[in-house]
């Protein structure tokens, strides 16, 4: 076997391992999307606030309950575009969406952000509302960096970029609202264009 035809079966069989254990079909298309569904969510939370006759938001009342539904809402547009666009990227390559590493990078995903999601719960029950943007922020970063060993490795610099914004956040919690502009909205929107650009096309 000559050395040229040796390291092409090199390659193959790295290419082969990366793929049996990475999930690939993570479209970046979807988090295009994502980040425009946060912009819009973000947008119609900014004219509730301003039309209640306040410069902040009082967590109570009508205003907050239409906040979080609109924070509902974009997860999960969020979550079926991803599950949509992943579904048929898959396809289109021949893959499994719901295979052993698909359930690894899940669970990986998923454990951070759940464990966020309650205490963030926990601090809003107790009446401590000033660091949600950024508690939001890390976990979702944490979560992210979490996971990226099982799919593209390219998302653990979103990860990194959601922890220091949130970190950033922490020490200017009056500008919360824009720095989660900034981190779900515009930052998914580039790293989607990103992974669209050079692993989708």
């Amino acid at each position: 076997m000559s050395k040229e035809e040796y390291l092409k079966d090199i390659v193959e069989i790295k290419d082969m391992m990366s793929k049996s254990s990475r999930f690939l079909s993570l479209s970046g298309l979807s988090g295009i999307m994502a980040g425009i569904y946060a912009l819009i969510g973000a947008a119609f939370t900014y004219y509730l606030v301003s039309t209640s006759g306040r410069d902040y938001l009082i967590l109570d009342g009508k205003v907050f309950t239409y906040v979080l539904l609109i924070l509902l809402s974009v997860a999960l547009l969020s979550i079926i575009t991803a599950i949509l666009l992943s579904t048929r990227k898959a396809r289109k390559n021949n893959e499994t969406l719901w295979n052993g590493t698909s359930k690894r990078l899940l669970s990986a995903f998923l454990i951070p952000l759940v464990t966020g999601g309650i205490y963030i719960l926990i601090k809003i029950s107790s009446h401590h509302y000033g660091l949600t943007g950024s508690l939001m922020l890390i976990f979702y970063g944490l979560a992210l960096v979490n996971a990226s060993k099982y799919t593209i490795g390219n998302v653990k610099y979103l990860g990194y970029i959601e922890i220091v914004l949130g970190l950033i956040c922490a020490v200017y919690p009056g500008y919360g609202f824009w720095f989660w502009v900034l981190g779900f909205g515009v930052m998914h929107i580039l790293y989607g264009s990103l992974i669209y650009f050079k692993h989708d096309r």
